[in-house]
């Protein structure tokens, strides 16, 4: 079988418009550290890469996951900037250069998404970011 060649697909200002909406509602869910609604975005298994790792993980893992890193309660700000790369109309890759403020510690980060659209919705599937792995 032969996968389709490119159909030339090219975005819209309102599909990137909507993909960065979509970041907006879930940087939102973020600093409210509402684990739950984050893990209503993703399309499970989602797939977790880093240095030399790769393991897919369930939304159990994924709660569990987001909750240690989001921490206790408290200030936290995030200010980024997305670059959409669409692949298709339901196939987005997202690289988000970002910089997290929290407890007065600024850091700053580079990852990706890779967002897939099933029912009209955008819902995240592989999150991309160096740092965490082995080299």
């Amino acid at each position: 079988m032969t996968p389709p060649t490119h159909d030339g697909f090219e975005p819209s200002s309102s599909d990137v418009a909507a993909v960065l909406a979509w970041f907006e509602h879930y940087d939102a869910l973020a600093v409210a550290k509402d684990v739950d609604a984050m893990a209503d975005q993703a399309m499970f298994p989602l797939n977790e890469v880093t240095d030399g790792y790769a393991a897919s993980c369930d939304r159990e893992k994924f709660v569990a996951q987001m909750t240690e890193q989001l921490g206790q309660p408290g200030d936290v700000s995030m200010d980024s900037v997305r670059t959409p790369h669409f692949v298709n109309e339901n196939l987005v890759f997202v690289i988000t250069d970002a910089t997290i403020t929290a407890a007065g510690q600024s850091h700053r980060v580079r990852y990706g998404d890779l967002l897939v659209k099933t029912g009209g919705e955008w819902r995240f599937q592989t999150m991309v970011q160096g740092g965490w792995g082995e080299f």
